[in-house]
């Protein structure tokens, strides 16, 4: 959940704590959520600028432009200051493991977004090689998983070409690291831009909880659901009160607050190897 802002030449972009599910923000927001989204999309930012240029500018609130520095305690730790460009209309999803939507596509075709898989696989398995599966993206709602034949539609067949291979090498490059870190990246959603010369630059957030869904590597068990660095509490806590996922919107209690605080903070030090600051 991020806040934007147009500061001239640039964009503020401004992660807070706000947590949503089942396609509504919550009343209760996650201590530290925006710094953890921010800090971790700021490493894999610096990790990956070798595959693709990124619209990061600036991290450090103090080399932020003066009248940005006056509010340095509330944009420290959970701000960035980033290029502007035109956003590519697609959502750029890259696979690993057959699981949530994918696992659903695949009961009902045995394939996923159109790419067929072989038979007999079960809920979270490995697939044999990570697949492409782009996405519409929604203005509200879920986004709804499309065919590379439409997604060409979309954006162009080289555009997408270019897309796609973005997508897969940034995946391979994140899962190895991950999986050297002790977790699974099952799968990731990438948002790329546009700048006004053509060039194509990685936008928005990077394998961050929020964008990925990110598995222990020692609790892994195909067959089954997984657990997961993200907001698995908040979902199991809001499927055992029966809430309809209609307004009005419940809080959280405290106990799911600090264990869901506590899963995306650890992803982030395994992750980055880092305390959040």
């Amino acid at each position: 959940m991020r806040d934007l802002y147009d500061v001239g030449d640039a964009l503020l972009m401004v992660a807070t704590d706000r947590i949503s599910a089942f396609d509504y923000v919550l009343g209760s927001g996650i201590p530290d959520k925006g710094k953890v989204l921010t800090q971790l999309s700021a490493f894999w930012f610096d990790y990956t600028r070798h595959i693709v240029a990124n619209h990061v500018i600036e991290t450090d609130v103090a080399r932020f432009p003066a009248d940005l520095r006056r509010h340095a305690d509330m944009l420290a730790g959970r701000s960035m200051l980033v290029r502007k460009t035109n956003p590519v209309p697609i959502e750029c999803v890259a696979r690993g493991y057959l699981s949530g939507s994918g696992w659903k596509d695949y009961v009902a075709s045995g394939a996923v977004c159109g790419v067929p898989l072989p038979a007999g696989l079960r809920e979270s398995d490995k697939l044999p090689q990570p697949i492409f599966t782009p996405a519409t993206k929604a203005t509200s709602g879920h986004d709804i998983n499309i065919s590379e034949a439409d997604a060409g539609q979309i954006v162009g067949a080289a555009l997408l070409e270019r897309l796609r291979s973005l997508t897969l090498a940034l995946y391979s490059a994140g899962a190895a690291h991950a999986d050297r870190c002790g977790i699974l990246m099952a799968d990731t959603k990438f948002e790329f831009g546009l700048t006004p010369e053509g060039e194509v630059l990685l936008i928005d957030e990077v394998m961050t909880p929020d964008s990925s869904r990110y598995w222990p590597k020692d609790q892994y068990s195909p067959g089954r659901a997984q657990p997961s660095f993200d907001k698995q509490f908040v979902r199991d806590y809001l499927e055992q009160i029966r809430w309809n996922k209609q307004p009005p919107v419940p809080s959280l209690p405290d106990d799911v607050v600090a264990k869901t605080r506590e899963k995306y903070i650890e992803a982030f030090r395994r992750l980055s190897g880092r305390e959040l600051s």
